[in-house]
Formats: C-alpha cells, sequence, structure tokens
C-alpha cells in the first residue's frame, strides 16, 4: 500500500485478496446510492444503467421500501417457517393475486426458486401426471441463464457456467430458443414423460434476447395440448421491467408456474417465490422441501410493499413510456453504425457494439469514466436496464454518454 493509492484502489486490493475471483466487477467501490445515482468512497457519482439485473427496478434506497423494513427490524426478522408469523399470510395472498393464482411458495434466491419449480414440475408429474419414477423430463431452452445450481447448469450452454461442475444432471432436453417447430418436435419426442416446458420470456443474461412474435402464445398453446406445465422464469423480466408486471403479457400468456425474485426483495433483501395453482403446489407436503429463511417477515414486509407499489401501475407505465424513448434512441445510434443490433422491451435493452469501437468490457470500463454503470455480457454486448424510477434527463445524459463514447 502506498499514500498515492485512492480509497477506491486499497478497497479493491483488499477485496481481491480475500474473496474468491469469482466475479470480474468494474472497478468502482459504491458507498452510497439513491434512486438511480450511486456514490463511491471517493465521492464521485455514477447513473446506475444496470439496477442490480433488475433487483432495483425501484431504484436506490427507495424511502416506502426502507420504511416497511425499518418498522418490521423493529418488531420481528425471522421465525423459520417452524411457526406462523403475522406477515406471512397477506404476502402469500396478495402476490398469489398480482399473479392471478391461488398457491406461492416462497424462497429466498432466484436460484432456490427455480431449483423449487424444477422440484415441483417433477413432483407433478409423478403424482399428478403419472410418469414413471425416474423418468420425468423437462425442455429447456439454449443461452438460458436460470441460476448456478449444479442442477441448473446441468442444462447451461454456457461453457462458463458449465465447464468443470460435473458431473451433471440428467433429465433435460435443450431445444433452440424462439423456435416454436423445435418446441414441438421436443415435445412430441415424449410426451408421456415431459412435465415442464421451462423459459425465460426474454433472456437476459444471453444479451436481453426476446422470442420471434407469437412463440410465447405458441408454446403455451402446445403445453396445454399435451398435458405439460409452462414455467416461466420472471426472476429478471417480471414486476415491471419490460412495461407490463410479467413479460408474459405482451403475448397475451399465463403460464402455470411464475418464478419470480429480483425485483420482489426491492433491493433490500432477497426475496424469490414459485407461484402457481393449488393443483400444482399442492403435490408439496410437510417435510418435502422448504427453507429457513424463506418467507420470513423481513422479506414479506419488503415484497407486500412491492406488491403495493406494483398494484398502482405507475413503475410498469413509466417503464413502457421510457422504454420507448430508450429504445428510439438506441435505434438512431444502431443507425449510425457503431451498434449492431438493439434488443429488448420496455426499460430493457441488449447493445451489440460493432466490434471496431471496442469490447462490452472496454465500452464499460470507458462509460464508468463518463459516470455511467452498464455490464458486458457474451463479449460484444452491454445491457441497459436502468432503475424504474429514472428520470428522462437523467436518462438521456447516459445515453449522450454512450454516443460519446462510441465516437471515440
Amino acid at each position: 500500500m502506498t499514500s498515492t493509492e485512492r480509497p477506491s484502489e486499497r478497497a479493491i486490493a483488499a477485496a481481491e485478496a480475500h474473496s474468491a475471483h469469482n466475479y470480474h466487477p468494474l472497478p468502482v467501490v459504491v458507498a452510497s446510492a439513491e434512486g438511480a445515482w450511486m456514490t463511491d468512497v471517493e465521492g464521485r457519482r455514477y447513473l446506475d444503467l444496470l439496477a442490480g439485473y433488475s433487483a432495483l427496478n425501484f431504484g436506490h434506497h427507495n424511502r416506502r421500501l426502507i420504511d416497511a423494513a425499518k418498522a418490521q427490524l423493529e418488531r420481528v426478522t425471522l421465525t423459520s417457517r417452524a411457526f406462523h408469523h403475522d406477515r406471512f399470510a397477506a404476502f402469500c395472498a396478495e402476490l398469489a393475486e398480482l399473479c392471478g393464482m391461488e398457491t406461492v411458495l416462497p424462497m429466498n434466491t432466484g436460484a432456490e426458486a427455480i431449483e423449487t419449480a424444477i422440484k415441483t414440475a417433477r413432483k407433478w408429474g409423478y403424482r399428478v401426471k403419472g410418469v414413471p419414477d425416474g423418468r420425468a423430463r423437462i425442455i429447456v431452452a439454449d443461452n438460458n441463464f436460470h441460476g448456478r445450481t449444479t442442477t441448473i447448469i446441468s442444462f447451461s450452454t454456457d461453457p462458463e457456467a458449465r465447464a468443470d461442475h460435473g458431473p451433471y444432471t440428467p433429465g433435460f432436453d435443450i431445444v433452440p430458443y424462439g423456435d416454436l417447430a423445435a418446441m414441438e418436435t421436443a415435445l412430441d419426442a415424449g410426451p408421456e414423460e415431459t412435465v415442464a416446458v421451462l423459459l425465460e420470456p426474454i433472456q437476459g443474461e444471453a444479451g436481453v434476447l426476446v422470442p420471434p412474435p407469437g412463440y410465447l402464445a405458441g408454446v403455451r398453446a402446445l403445453t396445454r395440448a399435451r398435458g405439460v406445465l409452462f414455467i416461466a422464469d420472471e426472476i429478471q423480466s417480471g414486476l415491471g421491467r419490460t412495461g407490463k408486471t410479467f413479460a408474459c403479457e405482451h403475448e397475451g400468456v399465463v403460464p402455470d408456474v411464475y418464478v419470480l425474485g429480483k425485483a420482489l426483495g426491492g433491493g433490500v433483501v432477497p426475496v424469490s417465490a414459485v407461484v402457481s395453482s393449488a393443483e400444482v403446489l399442492g403435490v408439496h407436503r410437510p417435510g418435502e422441501h422448504g427453507s429457513t429463511f424463506g418467507g420470513n417477515p423481513l422479506a414479506c414486509a419488503v415484497a407486500l410493499e412491492v406488491i403495493a407499489m406494483l398494484r398502482t401501475g405507475e413503475f410498469q407505465g413509466r417503464a413502457a413510456e421510457l422504454g420507448e424513448h430508450l429504445h428510439r434512441e438506441l435505434a438512431h445510434m444502431a443507425h449510425g453504425g457503431a451498434v449492431e443490433a438493439v434488443r429488448g422491451r420496455g426499460l430493457w435493452a441488449g447493445v451489440d457494439i460493432e466490434p471496431s469501437r471496442g469490447t462490452g468490457r472496454q465500452i464499460s470500463e470507458r462509460l464508468m469514466d463518463r459516470g455511467v454503470l452498464v455490464k458486458d455480457t457474451h463479449g460484444s454486448t452491454i445491457r441497459i436496464a436502468p432503475p424504474l424510477v429514472i428520470g428522462e434527463e437523467d436518462l438521456d445524459w447516459g445515453l449522450d454518454q454512450l454516443r460519446a463514447v462510441l465516437a471515440e
């Protein structure tokens, strides 16, 4: 350590000395945040155009969410599911109503919720559909990202996520994302053993890939006709991000199972849930599945406030209106040649940078130098997903910085 080292450099060096190197974060050390802005340990402000991969849909330090958390912190934070607590019933009832479903199974992280959905689908297949024991099959899409547990990475096509973690969990068939004919072929290859199709309505980690029009509706029709569950992973796409409460709504689709997370905890605490019918989630019996922290009082208090905020439609409306503006401005950049492609919906975009302008990581670092934070994925792509509370002037300022970086 030298006297010329900045506080951020010291913090980063200390983190690298004592933490596993399973992430490659941008070299910024955040000390505080408010709304769409973050401030580092040296006092420099940054516009957050990532929003914690949609966990911060309602912005940093949202007063309603902080007040809900503080009030609950003064009462009780954890009982475990060994006992009832006075926020649990309301959380389950109100989340089920928001989803148009009947039953909720709460967990903590998105990966836990996906694991829960997989276990639920298999159990439903054995106990309700009559699939022979050990033969349950789930169809997934290539380029998926549902989490990082051993089971989930077993059906990943991302070498970085999958390599060196075997042996892998069987029972999954992978088809091309957005290819309805391939989905139909896979379903017809073994309908009596197929228990579910698991899809992201929009693939976030893959670069904000939006499927062709009619794809989700087509999958819904195929699964319904064959007695197969349609599980929608709305962990990133749900809860207002795309201009609707759920991304599936853009095609008028209601899946059999919603998997939710990220924004459900308001960026305050990890909260996730599997939401479905009483028939589907009713296959679970006491002792067969659970979580010490799942559905804890603090999580329920924060999530109840999130649900109340979503009921107003304000945040979905902001995402729709500002999303149109965002995509219009990004389309202009694409016409200029520095951007090869733009995808997305609502306040969510994947931007493929023309390779001569730099890699996604390099563009992210240059934007950081200009006070804007985004994150790269898959080489040349950056993702833009600001908090839904961002103002149009701030969004335009951030886009101006992207134009300047691309012009360099």
